[in-house]
Parts: C-alpha cells; structure tokens; sequence
C-alpha cells in the first residue's frame, strides 16, 4: 500500500469561499494495471526536501506535509490561467454556482471518462499529474503530456474551468483536487475552503459544494493535503457519501499511512483508486528513476499500481522518457478511471 505524499501549498485564510485579485506569486499475470499521479505542494515556510523511506512493494505512500513551494511561471495579462492560490483571496464575492441543468447523466465519473482499452492483457499504466492550475508553464507542461495521463487541477485554481477545458481538449481526463487538513495544520494552512476535523458536517459539506462548483468535466475527487482529514472516519464519510451521490470517484492519495479514505469508499460503494508511490519525493533523477522502477514492478505483480509525484521539471523530463519505454516493456497508458475499483483497500 503506501508511504507518503506531498501537501498542497498554503493559501490565505478567509471567512468565506471568494475570488479576488491574485498576489503576485513565483512561478512556478491478468491484466495489470498501474496508475502514476503528480501533486504540486509546499509548506508554510521554507522549503524542505521530502525524503521517503524505501518502501517494498505493497507497502504504504506518504510524504511529509512540509514540501518544497510550487513554482508559477511569469504570464502577461494576455495570458490564460496564471496562480490559483490568490484567485481565492478574501475580499471579493463568492462565485455563483454552475448550472447542473446541462450536466450529462450520472454517473459522472463515467460520463467524463476516457476511454480505454481494456482488452489488451498486458500491464497498464494511469498517470495522474495532480495540484495544476497554480502556474502556467507547469499546467501547460502536463497538458502536452499523452492524452492517457490523467490531469488533478487544483481547486482553487485560477480560470479552473478554463484549464480543464483546455486539458479535456487536448484527451486528458480531469480530477478535481479539494484541499484536506493536514497533521500540522494550523502550521501549515491548506486554505480558507479547506476541510477541516474541527468544522462540523454541514460547515464542510458547504465547503466541498463549493468546490465541487467551481468546474465541470472532472470524473471524480483526490485531495491536497488531508493526512489528518481522511484518517478520521467520521469526517470523510459524509464527503464520500457526497461524491458517491454525485456520481463522481475518488483517488485516495495517502498522504497518510492511516487514511481510511479507500476502505470507507469501499464500504459505501463509491468508485475508488489508491495510490502507491509517489515518484518525487526526492526530485532527482536517480530518485525519480528508482521510484518509475518500483511502480512497473507492483503494476507486474499485482496487475496494477498507483504512483503520485510532483509537476517538477524534472518529473515530467523523466516520465517523458519513460513513456517511451512503454511499448517495448508491454506496458499500457490508460486514464485513472480504468483502475476503479481494482485495488486492494487493506
């Protein structure tokens, strides 16, 4: 199962769900299976290199919630998307909901999904690149990436529906990414809308609806941060009972060994996937290298595996390289949605 994942980076607290004028910002075998995710995040503070034990196969992924800031990249007012974090700032109204009228039938998540080919029997690889939307150069490196990756636009994104739009046009498959309370919060802050074991149902039940509203197209839920969060029970329940009514699925990225997200979605007969690793805990290319390595070989064993990691330069330079190596090693690149349901939740 898991060992760690990164937090998403803070964001300023406020009263109530807003858009506002962004601060200027940095730029930032039967039929295997095997999903790769990428999550962008940071800490409250300075930056600090993530260093994830080895974990053997199976074992659980998780990474510490201080991680190094995500990088925007400089736009130019003509420019689409720039930074999401200030595009929730506070004093600005709160964004009217979207029309559900002309959304298409439940459920959603297969509604939204690419299609893939399930016939092949070989190994096949989902990769996920989550936390986009928070700079442009970053968004725009992913969206280039094989319409088969599966892309987690950062809900407080700037221009979300702009950019998943973009990305949906260009093949990809789209997660929403809701913030989720981290063990060191208050320390270190996932955002004025993120939800929090201190907040009662209903307060969170209105802050995921706004999530939820802010775009369409996505098939289903992961989360940024959330170590605390999805390791109580009793808070992630109703939010699985929500999207499960919704017709949307869930990736559980274990930012925590203790999450409970994956079983409960199990027991509620929610559409799930699990992640297993993630790939930049430490963003060098032997790392990065080591972990690719790990993920095929749980995808050959167990017939399919999760990765997480981080939009890095570097991240997607090797994941690049390593897509190219798909076909002589029998392996097959297939949206996140193909692995619904496939893992073991233990």
């Amino acid at each position: 199962v898991l060992e760690a994942v990164a937090e998403p980076p803070p964001v300023l607290e406020a009263p109530a769900p807003v858009a506002a004028e962004p601060e200027p910002a940095p730029e930032a075998m039967p039929k295997p299976l095997l999903v790769v995710a990428l999550a962008v995040s940071a800490d409250d503070g300075e930056p600090a290199p993530y260093v994830v034990g080895d974990l053997a196969p199976g074992e659980a992924a998780a990474m510490p919630d201080d991680a190094p800031p995500p990088t925007v990249a400089e736009k130019t007012p003509q420019e689409a998307p720039a930074t999401a974090v200030a595009a929730v700032a506070p004093d600005a109204p709160p964004e009217p909901l979207l029309d559900r009228a002309k959304a298409p039938p439940a459920p959603l998540w297969l509604a939204y999904a690419r299609p893939s080919d399930a016939a092949v029997d070989r190994p096949r690889i989902a990769v996920v690149v989550a936390g986009l939307g928070l700079g442009r150069a970053a968004t725009m490196a992913a969206i280039k990436l094989p319409g088969a990756i599966t892309l987690a636009f950062a809900s407080y994104a700037r221009d979300l529906q702009e950019w998943i739009d973009l990305a949906r046009a260009a093949g990809h498959e789209v997660l929403l990414d809701v913030p989720m309370e981290p063990e060191r919060y208050p320390r270190i802050d996932p955002g004025p809308q993120a939800l929090l074991t201190s907040l009662s149902r209903a307060e969170n039940a209105a802050r995921l609806e706004w999530h939820l509203n802010r775009a369409s197209g996505y098939v289903g839920v992961t989360h940024n941060m959330g170590s605390r969060f999805t390791a109580s029970a009793d808070d992630m329940r109703p939010i699985l009972m929500a999207l499960k009514q919704r017709g949307l699925m869930f990736l559980d990225a274990r930012t925590s060994a203790n999450s409970v997200a994956a079983s409960l979605a199990t027991s509620l007969g929610l559409p799930r996937a699990i992640n297993n690793r993630f790939l930049d805990a430490k963003a060098s290319r032997l790392a990065i290298d080591r972990r690719i390595g790990e993920i095929e070989r749980i995808a050959v064993r167990d017939g399919f595996s999760v990765a997480v990691s981080h939009a890095y330069p570097v991240t997607i330079e090797r994941l690049e390289r390593w897509i190219a190596t798909l076909e002589a090693k029998k392996l097959i690149l297939v949206p996140v949605s193909a692995l619904v349901d496939k893992q073991d939740a233990e």
